[in-house]
């Protein structure tokens, strides 16, 4: 189906050129899910493509509605396009929101600009959308704001793509995900297991030996916590690699990435049908909810 995306955003283009159908509003018979896409990353057209084409593969039509918070201050093209949320200002009917990640791993949460607005947004997120992705920094931001779990620093960069285990395989999630499935990791930190207050009603959905937690439920709170990049593009953990060494960066080569360690050789894209599944799981959540017009919010045994 199409994806709705509004005119004039630098991902439109693109995702025609790549055969995606884009609309510029909502058809006039017909609903579409809402989703929110709260973009942190620096390259924001890269980061809208990447969600919104994953959105793009299911039989429903998706209106991705892309915002920041209103004291975010890094200046890019298409600013006008977004959404400047805060306290007074947040949107009602969205049947979902995606929070990215930003590259904020050494800074203290406090010490982030615009954490105060954040933390507004993820406790309006919990009492007003049927359900939010947490993505990587986003997603040890959440966690530490819900439940005061640390974020903890690596002593280098983990990258690569690792095979993560489904964990609950009878979750809606999770479905036809299959026992394991290949999923690119960039970051400097990590939520070690025994940090997590399982006790509240988180689960884990997915993990692996190599790169530690995957994902992780929050029924509670209606909340997904991802610590990797399933929305990655093929060749997005080698310009991260290649703008880390330009900076001086002493990192080792992205893990089970190129073939044979051959840089000349592109990465073969093999967690794409993973997340495909995933995100068509996670609208497939949405819609039942909206069609049954369940409320939102979180339960009353929420911490």
């Amino acid at each position: 189906m199409p994806v709705i995306l509004p005119p004039g955003l630098g991902a439109a283009a693109r995702l025609r050129r790549e055969g995606v159908e884009v609309l510029d509003q909502a058809p006039a018979h017909g609903t579409a899910l809402r989703v929110g896409l709260l973009n942190l990353m620096p390259n924001k057209t890269a980061t809208e493509v990447q969600f919104a084409r994953l959105l793009a593969v299911t039989r429903r039509h998706v209106e991705l509605m892309p915002a920041l918070p209103a004291s975010y201050r890094s200046p890019f093209e298409g600013a006008q396009l977004y959404a400047s949320w805060s306290a007074g200002a947040l949107p009602q009917g969205l049947d979902g929101l995606i929070v990215t990640g930003a590259p904020l791993e050494h800074v203290a949460f406090e010490d982030v600009i615009y954490w105060r607005e954040l933390l507004q947004i993820f406790d309006w997120a919990t009492c007003h959308v049927g359900s939010t992705l947490y993505v990587c920094w986003a997603a040890f931001a959440a966690l530490n704001a819900f439940h005061g779990v640390p974020m903890r620093i690596l002593p280098r960069k983990l990258s690569g793509v690792f095979e993560q285990r489904v964990t609950d395989a009878t979750h809606s999630l999770t479905a036809g995900m299959g026992a394991t499935f290949p999923c690119p990791v960039s970051r400097h930190a990590e939520v070690a297991i025994h940090d997590v207050p399982w006790r509240r009603g988180l689960l884990c959905l997915a993990q692996s030996t190599q790169s530690g937690l995957c994902l992780i439920a929050d029924e509670r709170r209606r909340a997904l916590y991802m610590f990797n990049h399933l929305e990655y593009d093929g060749d997005t953990l080698n310009f991260e690699y290649q703008r880390d060494r330009a900076r001086g960066a002493d990192l080792a080569l992205p893990r089970n990435y190129w073939p044979n360690d051959n840089m000349s050789i592109a990465p073969p894209l093999v967690w794409r049908a993973s997340a495909e599944r995933l995100f068509a799981n996670w609208l497939a959540t949405l819609a039942a909810r909206a069609s049954a017009q369940l409320p939102v919010g979180p339960t009353q045994s929420a911490a």
